[in-house]
């Protein structure tokens, strides 16, 4: 049924939670398996910090970059351990456009996104969900 199956991930629980699905779908229809992670922008805070050491922006920049990679390097290797080849995607900028994008560009069939509980961000966060339902060309499965 579904031969392109994609998962949003970060290091919460909850994208755990959605992890786990996306890799027993894969396993249950043999599907492709794609692991997205997207990298926020940093902090607007950290310009001032750069206005004391212009270097700074960039060495925060790759420290996060590495962090991520380190966190996408440890689902790969858990999900081989289940039988799972993940692809992984790191990407930047708009969460909802760069998202949709991959989507198109990769032909996914199936997005597999968490829903978290209770956030601060909350509204936020409804308001990227409800944009990646809308925009995406493909079927959105929420996991709590």
């Amino acid at each position: 049924m579904y031969k392109r199956i994609a998962v949003a991930y970060n290091s919460s629980a909850e994208a755990g939670q959605a992890l786990s699905a996306a890799i027993s779908l894969a396993k249950a229809f043999g599907s492709e398996l794609r692991l997205l992670t997207h990298i926020d922008e940093l902090p607007g805070y950290t310009a001032y910090a750069a206005a004391a050491d212009p270097a700074l922006q960039q060495t925060l920049a790759a420290d996060r970059q590495a962090e991520f990679e380190e966190l996408q390097t440890k689902v790969r290797q858990a999900a081989l351990r289940d039988g799972i080849v993940i692809q992984t995607e790191l990407l930047e900028g708009d969460d909802v456009g760069a998202i949709v994008h991959l989507l198109y560009q990769h032909k996914i069939d199936l997005l597999v996104i968490a829903l978290h509980r209770h956030s601060l961000y909350l509204s936020r966060l409804w308001n990227s969900v409800y944009d990646l339902a809308d925009d995406a060309p493909c079927s959105v499965l929420g996991v709590r």
